[in-house]
């Protein structure tokens, strides 16, 4: 997410103009974390109300569908509500969407499947004004050069946040023991209760913080090439297909991690240990950050891509056509290969758009929805081939995103004008 030459955004300090970027650094990185558990706990969720409610692998993947559909429903509209009361407060409003949704799994545990369909919707729409509010003030905390570099440090505390909810949702969620279907849904309902708490703290301590303005200002000179619409920059429209695919793939194959665990060839598991290997495969993405963050201080964020969507190729391939530990492992592998995948992802789409920053971070954003489609096709495919073959999908996913890589290697070196 590297400004134009000119750059389009500045930062005025709120208390002082020798403040540094760190206080506001940190805080921005709880919310990425946040909504990394919230998200995670989609996997664990997913094979629960599946069993709970006799559902086949597409009906199951409508928890996806109505989360990630959110992300395009609602990114435009939050981009537009973000612009009319500032980064603050729109982090803030998001937060408080965001514990409502966690408040809705309480009455949804009576309601239904539907009801927990809006509950997860709900929930998804504040995360996304989060999402849309926090990966720009993330780019332009420090130097442009070093926004992909500082977006993955960031990102890895998300990661950090999927590591822990699936292992989270094993103990609180699926290590119960009834049978009965209605205590099997109230299962969910003191987990949530307690997101929806956390979050309106974190939003009133949020909305007491003194956070630096992001003021977004056309600049004098416009950027080189820059024309009357984000969507006139190829990369850009290339990076929202590489952002739809990639969540896309890294979503599927999180939701169906159980599910393939449980398979006889692979691992026999039941689903409560299943669950505690759904945090590893995110813990990989975890490590993988932290290693990114050095790593693409000195390789091309483009050369990166390609080298991590390769390896992510192999091992899903590896996954379909392994046994046992061999296939376990590999399937697990590819959460360390997803690591540096979004943020580079999104700092390559959005460089050089100088004015057209804000709304190419909205188009990148609606692009998330892949999470709900990729899913929902994996599923329809499961249902009809076998979970272990359906992981076809999220390798065709990886192969676009090789591409990209590959396509726009030296973006940052280059300049958006020659991409």
């Amino acid at each position: 997410m590297a400004a134009s030459p000119n750059p389009t955004v500045s930062v005025t300090a709120a208390s002082t103009a020798r403040a540094t970027n760190t206080g506001p650094l940190v805080i921005v990185t709880i919310l990425f974390f946040m909504w990394g558990l919230l998200t995670s706990l989609n996997d664990v969720l997913i094979p629960h109300l599946k069993a709970i409610y006799t559902l086949n692998y597409l009906q199951a993947m409508l928890v996806q569908f109505c989360f990630f559909g959110a992300y395009f429903i609602v990114s435009l509209p939050a981009g537009a509500l973000i612009r009319r009361i500032g980064y603050q407060k729109g982090a803030v409003t998001g937060l408080l969407i965001a514990a409502g949704g966690c408040a809705l799994f309480y009455p949804a545990a009576q309601g239904g499947y539907g009801l927990f369909l809006f509950a997860f919707f709900v929930l998804a729409a504040g995360i996304t004004i989060l999402q849309v509010a926090a990966n720009p003030y993330v780019t332009v905390l420090g130097p442009a050069a070093t926004a992909s570099s500082r977006l993955t440090l960031t990102q890895a505390f998300n990661s950090l946040g999927t590591t822990v909810g699936p292992a989270l949702g094993g103990m609180l969620i699926l290590a119960g023991t009834s049978t009965v279907a209605a205590d099997q849904a109230a299962a969910v309902q003191g987990p949530y209760l307690a997101l929806a708490a956390a979050l309106a703290i974190l939003a009133a301590l949020f909305a007491l913080a003194r956070l630096p303005r992001i003021d977004h200002a056309e600049a004098d000179v416009p950027a080189a090439g820059a024309v009357g619409s984000a969507l006139h920059h190829r990369h850009l429209v290339l990076g929202a297909a590489a952002i739809f695919l990639y969540v896309g793939g890294e979503v599927s194959i999180g939701s169906f991690l159980v599910n393939f665990l449980g398979e006889q060839q692979v691992a026999g598991m039941p689903a409560a240990q299943a669950a505690s290997y759904v945090s590893v495969y995110w813990g990989g993405a975890l490590i993988g950050r932290f290693i990114g963050f050095a790593v693409m201080r000195v390789v091309s964020p483009g050369k990166a891509l390609a080298f991590n969507a390769l390896l992510a190729i192999a091992l899903v391939l590896a996954a379909i056509f392994g046994r046992g530990q061999a296939a376990m492992w590999a399937i697990l592998a590819v959460g360390l290969c997803n690591s540096i995948m979004f943020p580079t992802i999104f700092s390559m789409a959005l460089h050089g758009l100088g004015r057209h920053t804000g709304q190419g971070s909205g188009i990148l954003c609606m692009a998330i929805v892949g999470g709900a489609i990729v899913p929902f096709l994996q599923g329809w495919l499961a249902d009809r081939i076998g979970v272990q073959p359906s992981f076809f999908v999220p390798a065709a996913c990886y192969g676009f995103i090789l591409y990209f890589g590959v396509k726009y290697a030296n973006l940052h070196r280059q300049g958006a004008t020659s991409a």
